[in-house]
């Protein structure tokens, strides 16, 4: 029996044993040292996503985040369900493993930019979801947060790092990485102090998704059908906002960024008034924060990819370029909307 057969065998072992689950098909989506992740099929058509946790690091982590997945579901946010297992616990332990089975949501991640309708819809269950997450114990582990505290020489050493990653592993595209870290630095040096003395002398802080954004929402024709990827901790709300409100693929492939970001913080506004106005107008500045401390998408010193993985992390890279160029560009007309949104929600104008 090879290896994939094997984990297939134990997958439906554990959920027999488990979980009253008869298995019928086990699909393998993902393998690390740390993480298998599984679509799963039972005899009675129930599809489900299944992770398997290796190491007993992080598994109090990902405790919380089911948690606080199911916390809220329970107030009715479209979070798929985590089944529990026959002692009614939402993490099992079995097989050397620890292991969760979530119900499969309807939807699939978009991979284009969001419509003003998708962005009206977001802000709403974003909204919501904070709103209720305000009533959830804080969680002990704390969102990092660079784009507000770390020192800009700590970035200044990370495009260095990155450099000699891209050499060591003969990155393509090797000349416009170099002119796009040569801008980040410039970037970092001109813009960050700035831009915090800019924003609020406190901001609100909460139990979070924590990686809320487009790759961890199901969307089905312009809804929201499923909130995945859970992290749980606590941070910053607006951070969050932020990272929603200016997801990369929408402000560098859409010429409607600006109105969709707009009428998500609008959105979000209605179904989640208590966040300080203040904090949802420094939503740009915290998005342009966050990517300038951010290499996701760089070559990283266990870079070792196919053709198509390297093409799909160099766009990545290659949109939070982009972003950061727009809202650098565009950052006084969004203060300008950001103040009339303001004005308007006090006084109950448009």
């Amino acid at each position: 029996m090879d290896s994939t057969e094997w984990s297939r065998g134990l997958t439906a072992d554990v959920l027999e044993e488990q979980y009253g689950f008869t298995v019928v098909s086990v699909q393998i989506t993902k393998l690390s040292r740390k993480r298998a992740s599984r679509h799963v099929v039972t005899d009675e058509g129930r599809r489900l996503f299944v992770k398997e946790y290796h190491s007993t690091t992080g598994r109090d982590a990902a405790r919380v985040a089911l948690d606080t997945s199911q916390h809220c579901r329970a107030a009715g946010l479209p979070v798929p369900l985590v089944q529990p297992d026959k002692d009614n616990c939402l993490m099992t332990v079995a097989r050397g493993s620890a292991w969760s089975v979530t119900d499969e949501a309807p939807g699939r991640v978009s991979t284009s930019a969001m419509t003003r309708p998708l962005a009206e819809h977001t802000g709403t269950v974003l909204g919501r979801m904070h709103r209720v997450l305000t009533a959830y114990p804080p969680p002990e582990h704390v969102q990092p947060s660079p784009w507000r505290t770390e020192p800009t020489e700590n970035a200044h050493a990370q495009c260095a790092t990155v450099l000699s990653n891209a050499a060591r592993h003969q990155w393509t595209h090797d000349g416009q990485l170099h002119a796009d870290l040569d801008q980040r630095r410039d970037d970092l040096d001109r813009h960050v102090l700035r831009l915090r003395q800019q924003l609020p002398n406190a901001l609100v802080e909460q139990a979070l998704h924590a990686d809320a954004g487009r790759t961890s929402q199901l969307v089905l024709a312009d809804q929201v059908t499923g909130i995945i990827g859970f992290r749980g901790a606590r941070g910053t709300t607006a951070w969050e906002l932020a990272r929603v409100a200016f997801d990369p693929r929408t402000v560098s492939t859409s010429p409607d960024w600006i109105t969709c970001a707009l009428t998500l913080l609008d959105a979000y506004h209605l179904a989640n008034p208590a966040l300080p106005l203040p904090d949802l107008q420094a939503c740009a500045r915290i998005a342009l924060l966050d990517l300038l401390f951010d290499f996701e998408g760089a070559p990283t010193a266990a870079y070792n990819q196919c053709e198509l993985e390297q093409a799909i992390q160099q766009r990545e890279w290659s949109e939070r370029q982009t972003t950061i160029r727009r809202l650098l560009e565009h950052l006084d007309d969004l203060d300008d909307a950001l103040d009339e949104f303001g004005f308007g929600a006090e006084t109950g104008g448009p």
